[in-house]
């Protein structure tokens, strides 16, 4: 049980703005013989709610925008801002790309789209990834 939280945690943070990458968890769980849908679903469901972090961030950012401590830097912010009003809603299908995924779920807060359509497309864009880290890993492909 250990193990999943600790794949929550990895999934959930890699999720949002601060560095870290979940892929190397979820694969050691596989490799070490985990159930292959509950270790894609443990990890989906953790790295989907941290970009609704994300997306609660963005919700709220003007008020903290300027302050030093804050994570995003406004060059960062504008740039996923242009990418989102460029290709709207299905940037957030990029999602799991790293660098530019996490500042495009801040920018759809910004942008208030609706929660309903960023966590359809988020959870295609996550779990379509965490599929494909778990088909390698598990030398389906």
């Amino acid at each position: 049980m250990l193990a999943y939280a600790a794949l929550f945690f990895a999934a959930f943070v890699a999720a949002t703005i601060f560095p870290m990458q979940s892929e190397a968890a979820l694969t050691t769980l596989l490799l070490n013989g985990y159930t292959p849908w509950a270790v894609l679903a443990v990890a989906s469901v953790g790295n989907v709610l941290g970009s609704c972090m994300n997306w609660l961030l963005g919700r709220g950012i003007e008020r903290f925008r300027r302050h030093r401590w804050f994570p995003v830097s406004d060059t960062a912010l504008a740039r996923a801002q242009g990418w989102y009003q460029r290709y709207g809603k299905w940037s957030l299908l990029l999602s799991w790309v790293p660098i530019i995924g996490d500042p495009i779920t801040v920018a759809a807060g910004v942008l208030r789209e609706p929660l309903p359509v960023f966590l359809a497309l988020v959870t295609v864009a996550k779990v379509g990834r965490y599929l494909a880290v778990a088909a390698v890993a598990l030398n389906l492909l």
